[in-house]
């Protein structure tokens, strides 16, 4: 069975390396599904769940705040600049800071903060959605 080398990384640690099947995530352009032997490319990463099928058939998600990935024949990597495992989100906690960005959101008159607030509040918005379809998935892989 052809394999990859996947390897996601965030600011904080390396949050997944090892050997899978596949690999789904958002790409700047629209949603990426990567096999072994996949076009070398490097592509922007949206808001959004990384989905790695591990090579013994289970699934690992992973929501990133966006990014980069860099993929070769056999070997992908994902920069991140956060990175949470799906397991781990909290979407009560993702809504409360979407709200706290939406009020700061209000108040704000410069160009430059609102454009940082807006990329937030995208996030954030991707964060509890991706946390809400785990859930509700019933998927504990």
């Amino acid at each position: 069975m052809a394999t990859l080398q996947i390897d996601v990384v965030s600011a904080e640690r390396s949050m997944f390396s090892g050997e899978a099947t596949f690999v789904a995530l958002p790409g700047e352009s629209g949603e990426l599904g990567i096999l072994p032997g996949h076009t070398p490319l490097i592509s922007r990463v949206r808001p959004g769940t990384l989905k790695i099928v591990k090579t013994d058939g289970t699934e690992e998600h992973i929501f990133v705040a966006g990014g980069v990935i860099e993929v070769q024949p056999n070997v992908v990597t994902v920069l991140s600049d956060t990175a949470i495992r799906a397991t781990d989100l909290d979407e009560a906690k993702a809504l409360e800071a979407r709200e706290r960005a939406q009020e700061a959101l209000a108040n704000t008159k410069d160009q430059d903060d609102i454009a940082v607030v807006e990329a937030e509040l995208a996030m954030l918005a991707a964060q509890a959605a991706a946390a809400r379809r785990f859930r509700n998935s019933g998927s504990r892989h």
